[in-house]
């Protein structure tokens, strides 16, 4: 349904340049959402999919043993988005103090995401909402350092940004002027917050994420901020049992499409068309991610059906395994720290996974040694 523009613009600009930034009315929309035919099927499809997906979720021994490495490679991919050209194998090792050859600038900025992600549901977890303080230390933790270190982290920006072009006049969108970020994101808040019964929670996370990107409150890092919201969003709903959903691959496969969709809501108020693209991707990525886990819970019992037939070197195996589903990029200084056992016996152990190809060795180098759970790492790489 085409409502018209769903916001306003607003005049701007300097000596010698002119633009319109645009003011987002504040949500929901008006005229109500017109939730039938596909748009009720596919959101009964998408609500379904993360059903799916928390029902894994429960069977598996340790949560954590997923999440770890599941919270990182969406850190990767969501910062690939923004430029980076890190892997989730250059994460883990520099997680574990670096390997020669991983780019660290990059990867800096990637762990920054998972520590920011991590600030997120701590505070979730004390009993916070999902309000302005808890996406400015999110964003202040994201750009802790290094890129976007001087652009004001943890602050809602206090001047004109852009999107597409190289200044406000020939940019593809003008998000609206800095004295209007609070009030926009103050509404956005309270519509997080306050009570909707007409709207089922799985659409408030859709229409957020585009009032987010609209207001673009902060001066870098919004993209990034706007992803992670959308899976907390989802967490503190009670949509999600843990944080295993993340949209970043579909909206990087559907780039240009995404950000068409964003900017047709802006000014034709075609709210359905949006919601049946973040339905989609949100029903496509929770059945990815089930199959994920029920692939690395299928790796993982297999492998640790092989270890507990060898005797006298089945327990540190075993503990060693258990370790490597948590951390698929270690050393065995790691693992000793990780499991208890001693370096001669975790050593041994390796070469024993080693010898049985379950664990490859990534270094080459003689001492300070790095290791992979090369098939884990596969399957979350697919």
């Amino acid at each position: 349904m085409q409502r018209g523009l769903t916001g306003y613009f607003l005049p701007g600009g300097t000596t010698g340049e002119k633009w319109s930034s645009f003011v987002p009315h504040p949500l929901p929309p008006e005229p109500a959402l017109n939730f039938d035919g596909q748009l009720q099927t596919l959101h009964d499809r998408a609500l379904f999919a993360i059903g799916r997906l928390n029902g894994i979720a429960t069977m598996l021994p340790d949560p954590k043993l997923l999440i770890y490495t599941y919270v990182r490679k969406e850190a990767v991919l969501s910062s690939q988005i923004e430029g980076t050209q890190s892997s989730l194998s250059d994460l883990l090792l520099f997680e574990i103090e670096g390997a020669p050859g991983v780019p660290l600038d990059d990867v800096r900025e990637v762990s920054r995401y998972v520590a920011a992600m991590d600030r997120g549901l701590q505070r979730l977890h004390e009993g916070y909402p999902v309000s302005v303080r808890v996406i400015k230390e999110m964003h202040a933790i994201l750009l802790d350092g290094g890129r976007g270190s001087q652009k004001e982290p943890g602050e809602f920006r206090r001047s004109q940004n852009w999107i597409g072009g190289t200044r406000p006049g020939n940019a593809a969108f003008v998000p609206p002027p800095a004295d209007f970020v609070m009030d926009c994101i103050g509404s956005l808040e309270k519509f997080l917050n306050v009570p909707a019964p007409t709207l089922p929670a799985l659409v408030k996370v859709a229409l957020a994420h585009v009032q987010f990107e609209t207001i673009h409150p902060f001066l870098d890092g919004n993209g990034r901020v706007g992803r992670l919201v959308i899976t907390l969003i989802l967490c503190a709903a009670g949509l999600l049992r843990e944080p295993l959903l993340y949209l970043s691959l579909y909206f990087k496969r559907q780039r240009a499409l995404y950000y068409r969709l964003l900017q047709e809501v802006r000014l034709t108020g075609d709210w359905e068309e949006w919601l049946l693209f973040f339905l989609e991707g949100v029903a496509e990525t929770a059945d990815d991610a089930a199959r994920v886990a029920q692939q690395l819970l299928a790796l993982a019992a297999a492998d640790r059906e092989r270890l507990r037939h060898l005797g006298r070197q089945a327990r540190s195996c075993l503990l060693i395994h258990h370790a490597l589903q948590q951390q698929p990029v270690t050393s065995i200084s790691h693992m000793s720290r990780r499991t208890g056992l001693s370096i001669p016996t975790v050593t041994k152990a390796v070469e024993q996974l080693q010898t049985m190809a379950i664990v490859r060795e990534l270094s080459g180098m003689r001492r300070n040694r790095s290791f992979a759970y090369e098939s884990y790492l596969k399957i979350l790489n697919a």
